[in-house]
């Protein structure tokens, strides 16, 4: 069994910055950031293998939000850069076996955090 806890989300203005974090207990494989937004579906935000080697983004966060981990600390960052008004959202970090990008191949679910980016 693994638990996730987000934290680090917050009320920000267009342009600023916020790091997220994904604190997990138990062993963790691939992880990954969604996101989901009021009325909206859950879309892939961001996903990092297990030795941290190989990430991938949306098309919409390239070049802005970064995943990272620290598997000592069983954390996972998204450091979120030049935020927009668009990047509105609930964020969730989840484990999965597989680097994937589709929310239902992920075992194990943070209960979210809210990024709110005012413009």
């Amino acid at each position: 069994q693994v638990q996730l806890v987000e934290s680090g989300g917050g009320l920000v203005q267009a342009g600023d910055s916020l790091r997220l974090s994904c604190a997990a207990s138990g062993r963790t494989f691939s992880m990954g950031w969604f996101r989901q937004a009021p009325g909206k579906e859950r879309e892939f935000v961001a996903a990092i293998s297990w030795s941290g080697a190989t990430t991938y983004s949306t098309d919409s966060v390239k070049g802005r939000f970064t995943i990272s981990r620290v598997n000592i600390k069983n954390t996972v960052y998204l450091q979120m850069n030049s935020l927009k008004p668009e990047d509105t959202a609930v964020y969730y970090c989840a484990s999965g076996p597989s680097l994937v990008r589709v929310p239902h191949e992920y075992d194990y679910w943070g209960q979210g955090t809210q990024v709110t980016v005012s413009s």
